[in-house]
C-alpha cells in the first residue's frame, strides 16, 4: 500500500519567501515528509500517481505551513475552556451578571473559575465584597493577561492567605487593617493562585485539560507550540501523556519559569533544573518534546500600570520598577546561555525592554543563541534596532495590539508615546527574527484572526470597529504568515524539520479557505490540519 499523498489544485505558501509559489500547484506527501513541491505534469507528480498515490484535490484552496504558537501556555488554555468568559463585559455590573448565570449554569462545579477580566473594565477595582454575595463557592477571577486574579473571600480563605507574605515580585493585595481585599498581583497570582488551582484539580482533568489544548490547536490549523511557563506539573503531564498515549500531534517547546528569589543562588538551582531536564529532552534526543531554555517574567502589564516604564504613567502618576534588577537577571542570563539553554525574557514596558536588551546583548556576538524578548509592547526606537544587531528575536502577539483592547491607554501613558506601542516593523528593519504567538489564553488562539490584527491593526474582537493602532507598523500578509510558522520554527531551532514547505520536511501543514488578502482573514478558515503526513483535523 502506498504511503504517498498527492495534493493537486492547490494554491502553496511554502514560507520560504513571503509570496505565494508562482509556478506550484500541487504537494506530494511521503509518509510523514514533504516529497515534492511543483507542477502537475512533473515527473515526480506523474510517478506518484502510477503507483497510486491517494489524491486530493485541495479545489484552489490555499496549503501553508501549519501555524506554530510562539508564545502560549497550555494547562492554563486547556482549564479556560471551561472557565466563565468575562471577556464580553463592559463594567461590574455585566461581570456580575455573567458570573451568576456562569453559576446557575455549572451546580456541579466545585469552585467557579473565570477568565478574561481586563482591569479597565472596573477602573482597577478588584473586591472580593463585589464577588461574596453571587454564590458562596469560591470565585477566581483571572485577569486577560495572567498577570493577576481577584478572589472571593472564600477563594483567598481556602489558599489560606491570611497571614501569608507577599512573594517575591508579587503583592497580595489588603485593606488597612491587613485584611486581603482580593487582589492578588503579578507573582501573587502566579505562585499562589496558579499552583493552587493544579492542586484542587484531579490528574485525570488536567490530562483531559491538556489532550482538549492539543485537539483544539489542531482543530484551527496549529502543528506546532512553544509553551512560554513551564513548571514541574505542565512538564509531568506533557511527558505522561506522550508516554501513555503515544506522539503527541503537536511538535511542543517548552520554557521553564524562573521564579524571583532572594538570592542568586536560589535562582542558579531553578536554571540548574532547567538544564538538567534539558540534557534528557532536547532537540536531538526528543525533537517533538523538549526544554527549549528558560523563561523570567521581567514586568507587568501596561493596563494594570505594572509594566515598568521609562517615565511615569500619566493617569495615575506612578511607575514600578522591573520585577528583576539587572544584577538579579545577568548571572541567571549568562548560566543558561552557558549551558545551551535559550532566555525568554517577557518585557513589556520600555523600561524592562531595555533593561532585557542590556542583558542578552552582554553575552556578546557570534554564536548562534536565538534569545528572545517576549511582548515587546513599548519600545524605544534605539532597543528596536539593537534586537536585530543581537539576533534577538522579537516574540510578538498581535491579537494584544488590538484596538478594543487598548482603550485606556492613551489616558495611562497618553497620546505621544501610544505611538510607540506595538512597532513590528521596526524590529524587523532592524533585522531581528520576527515570531508570531497569541499568549492564549490571554488572547484569542486562533491564528487567522491574529494574523488580522498584524496585518490591518484593526480589530479582531469588534469588526465593526474602524480603529486602528499604529498602522505604519502593520505587516505584510505574507511577513505575517512566515513570522507565524517558519519563524516561530526558527525561533526554537525547529527550522530543519518544520515551519516551511520544503522537499525532506515535515509533512505538517494546514489547507486554509482563504483569499490571499489581509482584510479577508477574518473570512478564512481552516478546512484540513496534517501532522507528520497524518490528517489530525477535518472540517466537518
Amino acid at each position: 500500500m502506498t504511503s504517498k499523498h498527492l495534493f493537486n489544485n492547490a494554491r502553496i505558501f511554502t514560507a520560504v519567501g513571503v509570496s505565494l509559489s508562482p509556478d506550484a500547484n500541487c504537494l506530494l506527501v511521503d509518509g510523514d515528509r514533504i516529497e515534492h513541491i511543483g507542477k502537475g505534469d512533473d515527473d515526480e507528480v506523474r510517478k506518484a500517481k502510477h503507483l497510486g498515490a491517494y489524491e486530493h484535490d485541495v479545489g484552489g484552496r490555499l496549503i501553508s505551513p501549519g501555524f506554530i504558537d510562539g508564545h502560549m501556555h497550555i494547562l492554563l488554555f486547556g482549564s479556560s475552556l471551561a472557565a466563565i468568559n468575562l471577556e464580553h463585559c463592559r463594567n461590574l455590573d455585566e461581570i456580575r451578571r455573567t458570573i451568576r448565570e456562569g453559576a446557575n449554569s455549572r451546580p456541579n462545579a466545585t469552585r467557579l473559575v473565570c477568565q478574561g477580566w481586563m482591569h479597565s473594565m472596573t477602573g482597577s477595582r478588584a473586591l472580593a465584597s463585589d464577588l461574596d454575595d453571587l454564590d458562596d463557592r469560591p470565585i477566581y477571577i483571572y485577569a486577560k493577561d495572567l498577570h493577576s486574579a481577584w478572589c472571593s473571600t472564600s477563594a483567598l480563605s481556602e489558599m489560606h492567605v491570611a497571614d501569608m507574605p507577599n512573594p517575591e515580585g508579587g503583592e497580595i493585595f489588603r485593606d488597612e487593617t491587613g485584611k486581603a481585599t482580593g487582589l492578588m498581583s503579578e507573582a501573587a497570582g502566579i505562585q499562589i493562585v496558579w499552583p493552587h488551582l493544579a492542586s484542587v484539580t484531579s490528574q485525570e482533568e488536567k490530562l483531559s485539560q491538556i489532550r482538549e489544548s492539543i485537539r483544539t490547536y489542531n482543530s484551527v490549523g496549529y502543528t506546532g507550540m512553544i509553551e512560554l511557563a513551564t513548571n514541574e506539573e505542565v512538564w509531568s503531564l506533557l511527558t505522561e501523556l506522550h508516554s501513555s498515549e503515544g506522539p503527541l500531534t503537536l511538535r511542543i517547546a517548552v520554557h521553564w519559569l524562573i521564579k524571583p528569589s532572594k538570592t542568586t543562588a536560589e535562582n542558579i538551582a531553578q536554571v540548574d533544573r532547567a538544564i538538567e531536564l534539558h540534557k534528557q529532552f532536547n532537540l536531538s534526543t526528543s525533537p517533538d518534546l523538549r526544554i527549549a531554555g528558560i523563561k523570567i517574567i521581567g514586568d507587568g502589564v501596561v493596563d494594570a500600570c505594572t509594566a515598568s516604564l521609562r517615565e511615569p504613567y500619566n493617569s495615575p502618576s506612578t511607575n514600578v520598577d522591573p520585577i528583576w534588577t539587572y544584577e538579579q537577571l545577568l548571572p541567571v542570563v549568562q548560566h543558561a546561555d552557558a549551558a545551551g539553554l535559550q532566555c525568554a525574557l517577557h518585557a513589556i514596558g520600555d523600561k524592562t525592554v531595555a533593561h532585557a536588551v542590556r542583558a542578552l546583548s552582554a553575552l556578546g556576538k557570534g554564536r548562534d543563541r536565538r534569545h528572545r524578548i517576549e511582548h515587546l509592547e513599548l519600545t524605544s526606537p534605539e532597543d528596536a534596532k539593537r534586537l536585530g544587531e543581537y539576533g534577538i528575536t522579537a516574540s510578538i502577539q498581535p491579537v494584544h495590539a488590538d484596538p478594543a483592547i487598548l482603550r485606556a491607554w492613551s489616558t495611562l501613558i497618553g497620546p505621544e508615546r501610544c505611538k510607540r506601542a506595538f512597532a513590528y516593523t521596526d524590529f524587523t528593519d532592524g533585522g531581528a527574527p520576527l515570531a508570531i504567538g497569541t499568549d492564549a489564553p490571554t488572547a484569542s488562539h486562533l491564528p487567522l484572526r491574529n494574523l488580522y490584527t498584524a496585518t490591518t491593526r484593526r480589530s479582531a474582537r469588534e469588526e465593526k470597529l474602524t480603529d486602528t493602532v499604529n498602522e505604519n507598523f502593520k505587516l505584510g500578509l505574507g511577513q505575517a504568515l512566515r513570522a507565524a510558522s517558519a519563524g516561530t520554527a526558527y525561533s526554537c531551532f525547529a527550522d530543519k524539520r518544520a515551519g516551511t514547505l520544503e522537499k525532506g520536511k515535515m509533512a505538517d501543514f494546514v489547507i486554509l479557505d482563504l483569499d490571499w488578502e489581509a482584510h479577508h482573514l477574518l473570512k478564512g478558515e481552516g478546512e484540513e490540519t496534517w501532522f507528520a503526513g497524518k490528517r489530525v483535523y477535518k472540517k466537518e
